[in-house]
């Protein structure tokens, strides 16, 4: 393999610490264990460059895969030689139970078909996992001819064993001083390529989507939806990456094995593991009718009460599933949490704590010969250990001073927007005192509010009464503009949005030219050093050249009215127009040319949804709406939430019909000024 830039960056970054990721490939299909096991062999006898190392390396895993692994056919070939040689090392999952009738513990074995290996008691208390679903480990199966001789004699017993994970309380050193030498995106390709996908192959949705299956690993107490496509590895992450998560695969779970067993005290999975994630979650039940509304409890707290105590746990909950049709028809038919349990799929209480939900739709189809990588990335166990460790402490203090949060966000939608930040500064800012520019801070601040907005728009959809406002919105500085996030799959470039735009753009709609009906735009400018306006379109039409000449000596003339003390001439601005229809003249756009310039210069957005209706002359007074019925059943097709339309228009609308009428909100004003006002966001 030739080595690209971003592996020479990691080889100099990690040295030691790295694996092929093409060669975990070959030998996880061989044997019958999970990823992260083949990588902690490989890790310890390969994590180097040299290819003369790496050869060699390679000898010593396969000889004991080839050895240590059980294969199906032999099983009794394991026995035989523990009871040949008194003492056999295989690799395996280890179980235990208690046997009470003995008051001792009992070890199984899966691949051995064993389920009465002697264990003690030390063991057992050392590594409590092994209670549950088990854990993988390297372990000395030891015989003993004796006790085989007695009446129900046990003769296997387990006489040491070594997880498959690294234990050095070093790793957070090394991962942080590594990291230090990558720019910001070589270290999200990094991170990708250590889960073995290859980055590029993914366009930047796909890699923020893998981004946030990661922020489970390192946030406490953190639940994470996704939901999308079948094939696109939406469970990998959490079944072959790393021994401290588990995977709960559809149907039946119980109360006891999810929290803690009553009869036994034992504690369950969450407590245990670092992310317990449900993978096909429409078939997920509980075997008390009471277990939804426990997991509702520690999803909100991180606390749950069986029996007399109240007991905490920090293991993060993932819920994983398919949409059986495309996102768009989802929306149409149901909403995006529909395929959830019916427990779960229509209850706000329980959307209400989950802290994201990653759109799956963004993710492709895992194709193994184009998306999975054949280059370097961390171990597995040093790349689990990393994220385990990461876990304790937050990272909202990179926010103070920094971020604010707009009105729409509860005090719940401010936690999981907060934790989804920390989150994802811990995985990409992995040292506390790294600088974190603006532009890249804004980029995760939007990605988490994005995420949250996305669970809130479906409690809106359940119960509309409730949860009207979700435009959610950031400052980022003391001075901040306000920002609004939209979720992707709600929003369209070529119909109305229900969120505000960015300062300097506007809705408007032109009345139509001779012969033709009324047309949709939306006006963009920007405000900077410099004079006058620039036109962007290349060429500009004559109308809107006109239209930008009537806007641009109006606010010249009535600055004092408009924009207060702010001074446009010391100002220079940038504007286009962008057509949505057929009509590409801009004819009669003065007053949202002007709207639109006074937006930018006092950086304050226009109100969602709103369109702009109205000609404005050079001497600024309002010119007459031939045809204000059409105009408004073209807003109303183009999803308007609100005109604004000119006060003469008022009796022309009486002919609007009624079931049209109930539609929309139609606003009016009497002149430019009156219309900035009603405009811009309060």
């Amino acid at each position: 393999m030739e080595l690209d830039r971003l592996d020479q960056i990691a080889v100099k970054a990690f040295d030691g610490y790295l694996v092929r990721k093409d060669l975990v490939r070959k030998y996880s299909r061989q044997y019958p264990i999970p990823t992260y096991v083949v990588e902690f062999l490989l890790g310890r006898y390969c994590a180097t460059v040299d290819e003369a190392e790496i050869e060699e390396g390679l000898r010593v895993v396969e000889r004991q895969l080839q050895e240590r692994t059980v294969s199906a056919l032999q099983a009794e070939l394991f026995k035989a030689r523990a009871r040949e040689k008194g003492t056999e090392k295989l690799i395996d999952q280890v179980k235990a139970h208690l046997d009470a009738k003995n008051d001792c513990f009992l070890a199984e074995l899966p691949s051995l078909n064993l389920r009465d290996v002697r264990i003690g008691d030390d063991l057992v208390r050392q590594h409590e996992r092994m209670l549950l679903d088990g854990f993988y480990a390297e372990v000395s199966l030891e015989y003993d001819a004796t006790i085989a001789q007695e009446e129900n004699g046990r003769p296997f017993a387990i006489g040491s064993l070594r997880p498959i994970q690294l234990s050095s309380p070093a790793v957070l050193d090394v991962l942080q001083k590594g990291r230090a030498q990558f720019g910001l995106e070589d270290w999200i390709d990094f991170l990708i390529r250590s889960v073995g996908l290859e980055p590029a192959a993914f366009d930047e949705r796909a890699k923020w989507v893998t981004l946030l299956r990661m922020v489970p690993y390192v946030e406490r107490n953190y639940n994470l939806v996704e939901l999308g496509p079948r094939g696109t590895g939406k469970s990998h992450l959490y079944q072959q990456i790393s021994p401290y998560s588990h995977l709960i695969s559809g149907g039946k779970t119980t109360v006891a094995k999810l929290f803690v067993n009553l009869a036994s005290g034992q504690k369950g999975l969450v407590c245990l593991y670092d992310v317990v994630c449900f993978d096909e979650i429409s078939g997920i039940s509980f075997d008390q009718k009471d277990g939804v509304n426990i997991m509702k409890g520690y999803m909100a707290s991180g606390e749950f009460s069986r029996g007399k105590e109240s007991v905490r746990a920090s293991g993060s909950l993932v819920l994983v599933g398919n949409l059986d049709v495309d996102v768009q028809q989802q929306q149409r038919a149901s909403h995006l949490l529909s395929p959830l349990p019916p427990e779960m799929r229509n209850d706000t209480a329980f959307m209400d704590r989950i802290h994201a939900y990653a759109p799956g739709w963004d993710f492709p189809k895992v194709n193994p010969n184009e998306h999975l990588t054949n280059h370097f990335g961390l171990v597995s166990d040093f790349l689990s250990e990393c994220w385990n460790r990461l876990r304790s402490g937050t990272r909202v203090t990179a926010l103070q001073s920094r971020v604010n949060w707009g009105g729409a966000l509860s005090g719940r939608d401010i936690e999981a927007v907060n934790k989804t930040t920390s989150g994802l500064i811990k995985l990409l800012y992995p040292l506390p005192d790294m600088e974190i520019p603006d532009e890249q801070l804004e980029q995760i601040v939007r990605i988490a509010l994005e995420a949250r907005r996305r669970v809130k728009e479906q409690q809106k959809r359940v119960l509309r009464s409730e949860f009207r406002n979700t435009h959610f919105s950031y400052f980022l500085g003391i001075e901040g503009v306000e920002q609004f996030v939209a979720t992707p799959e709600l929003h369209s470039d070529r119909a109305v949005d229900s969120d505000p735009l960015p300062p300097g753009q506007v809705w408007t709609m032109c009345p139509g030219a001779e012969g033709a009906g009324p047309a949709l735009f939306r006006i963009e400018a920007t405000c900077g050093p410099g004079t006058g306006v620039k036109i962007l379109n290349a060429p500009p039409s004559p109308a809107f050249k006109e239209s930008v000449r009537y806007g641009e000596q109006n606010l010249y003339v009535r600055s004092r009215e408009l924009v207060g003390d702010r001074d446009p001439r010391g100002h220079g601005f940038s504007i286009q127009m962008r057509a949505m229809d057929a009509d590409v003249a801009g004819q009669g756009l003065g007053l949202s040319v002007l709207l639109a310039l006074c937006s930018s210069l006092m950086e304050r957005s226009i109100k969602g949804g709103l369109v702009v209706v109205g000609s404005l002359n050079l001497g600024g007074s309002i010119e007459l709406l031939p045809n204000a019925v059409s105009v408004a059943e073209l807003g109303i097709e183009k999803g308007a939430v609100t005109l604004l339309m000119p006060i003469s228009a008022r009796k022309q609308l009486f002919d609007l019909p009624d079931d049209l009428a109930t539609k929309v909100s139609i606003e009016f004003y009497s002149d430019a000024v009156d219309a900035l006002v009603k405009a811009v966001v309060e």
